[in-house]
């Protein structure tokens, strides 16, 4: 959803060279046009405009999916009109989201016998995923604090403060309170200890994060897991864990397969992942998978029949495009275990050529960590003259889209920038960014200090009660580049 608004009073018309010889005047930006235009004429309007947006394939601020082989674009335009909800029409793309559905369970080691269906349905991304498992955790509990005649009106969930926004989300929307471990300097992810001395009675849930939005980190689910049993034991409770697997549940089955996180540790009760990341998969799907059926609450299943027989379903959604789903598919076969193993390793050793071109420089932190989502998280060790936030501008220059961004409370005043490696970046294209970056580096040096140096300065004379710290200066400094660069971007969520 894109909160739109218009750009000034004049700016009301779209104008376009290419289509004069079909249209003699232009075409109005905000309202729909009074007469039919020709599809060459409107093909080509788009078209102008579309040339204008960064190019996926460098967008290196995204996880998700830019490239897929031909065989699957084929694939998914041939199925493009058919509406997924539409069961029982087509049952043949329903019963490939089971098989689906059934994979990735096992490869999450769910405990399943031989001829076992799993329990899990297909979503538009994890966003809907984390919403649907944060339904059925809410349930599940309000159901047992209404046997036992206690109080449910006031859940919560805890999780670290770097989750992704749509936990956020989720609390606000379903009215959970959110009660978040703060970060550190230096430690970027939930602190097992610290999120379970926050658990209490109304506690639905503890929201792990295999692969950290921020730095790709894992967190430890396994001592999380460990020291929620010791507490269920001591309380008489039992809090379960929820992993948001969004990032890494497609990476670490391949490359840390010895990696404890997922259903074989007992009190894991659901997961998501993202078939659009590093599913291979481009935008639009998800995954949710309930380790027992027991975990899924039946109250919040629906069953339709006005489609031609009966259907349950469990989405926030109705319609959606099957071609998603139908990819999945495809590269489950297509690539197996083997593929996905290869993809992978491909990409840590991308991350690895990129993170070492980064440090020969001399001038970069890394934040990121060997183990986890393969990406690069750096900061610059000297961001007194120019920072973090100069650097991703500069670099869209050369066609490089490079976030930069703040960490989350209490380590708000650390920048970093980060490249995430996906399965079309390759070495050549690590390499041939580490240069620009060089020569970004370079450009920056033979500039004048940027306004916040200035700024450092104001705020110092401002300050009644002398000059501030070095921290404090460089959180004002930070808040005043994120505001600067957030109001140069359309507001988009």
């Amino acid at each position: 959803m894109v909160l739109s608004k218009t750009s000034s009073e004049s700016d009301v018309s779209v104008h376009s060279t290419f289509a004069s010889r079909y249209v003699r005047t232009s075409l109005p930006r905000f309202e729909m046009p009074e007469n039919s235009i020709p599809k060459e004429a409107a093909y080509q309007i788009i078209n102008d405009e579309l040339m204008l947006d960064g190019n996926p394939r460098l967008n290196l601020a995204s996880f998700v999916t830019t490239w897929m082989e031909p065989e699957c674009d084929k694939l998914m335009m041939s199925s493009i009109n058919k509406n997924y909800v539409d069961m029982d029409e087509y049952p043949v793309t329903t019963e490939l989201q089971n098989r689906c559905v059934n994979m990735i369970a096992r490869l999450f080691n769910a405990p399943l016998e031989e001829e076992e269906a799993a329990i899990g349905v297909g979503t538009v991304g994890s966003s809907e995923a984390i919403m649907l498992a944060g339904l059925a955790f809410k349930r599940n509990w309000q159901n047992k604090r209404k046997a036992e005649g206690k109080p449910y009106d006031k859940p919560n969930i805890v999780t670290g403060a770097n989750v992704q926004v749509c936990w956020e989300k989720f609390a606000n929307y379903f009215e959970v309170e959110l009660k978040e471990v703060k970060l550190r300097e230096g430690y970027y992810v939930m602190d097992p200890m610290k999120a379970v001395e926050m658990v209490d009675d109304n506690t639905i849930c503890v929201a792990a994060i295999l692969g950290s939005t921020l730095n790709g980190e894992f967190e430890d689910v396994k001592l999380l897991n460990d020291l929620l049993i010791q507490k269920n034991k001591q309380t008489g409770w039992d809090t379960p864990i929820h992993v948001d697997a969004a990032s890494g549940g497609f990476i670490a089955p391949f490359i840390y397969p010895e990696l404890e996180w997922d259903f074989r540790l007992p009190l894991v009760k659901s997961i998501n992942v993202s078939g659009h990341k590093y599913g291979l998969v481009y935008a639009g799907i998800g995954w949710v998978i309930w380790r027992t059926k027991q975990d899924l609450p039946e109250q919040l299943i629906f069953h339709i029949n006005y489609l031609g027989a009966d259907q349950p379903t469990f989405t926030l959604n109705f319609s959606k495009g099957s071609s998603q789903i139908i990819a999945q598919y495809y590269q489950l076969i297509r690539l197996g275990y083997e593929g996905y193993r290869n993809v992978m390793e491909n990409c840590r050793e991308n991350a690895i050529v990129l993170r070492e071109g980064l440090e020969k420089t001399g001038r970069f932190n890394i934040v990121s960590k060997d183990e986890g989502v393969p990406l690069v998280a750096f900061s610059l060790k000297d961001n007194s003259l120019h920072n973090e936030f100069e650097v991703s501008e500069t670099l869209r220059r050369f066609g490089w889209i490079v976030p930069a961004y703040t960490m989350p409370a209490d380590a708000q005043h650390i920048t970093v920038l980060r490249v995430v490696i996906r399965e079309d970046f390759s070495r050549t294209l690590a390499e041939r960014l580490v240069f620009d970056i060089v020569k970004v580096l370079h450009e920056l040096d033979t500039l004048p200090a940027r306004l916040s140096a200035k700024m450092e300065e104001n705020l110092v004379i401002k300050n009644n009660n002398g000059k501030k710290t070095e921290i404090e200066v460089q959180r004002e400094v930070t808040d005043f580049w994120k505001k600067f660069v957030l109001a140069r971007k359309a507001a988009v969520c």
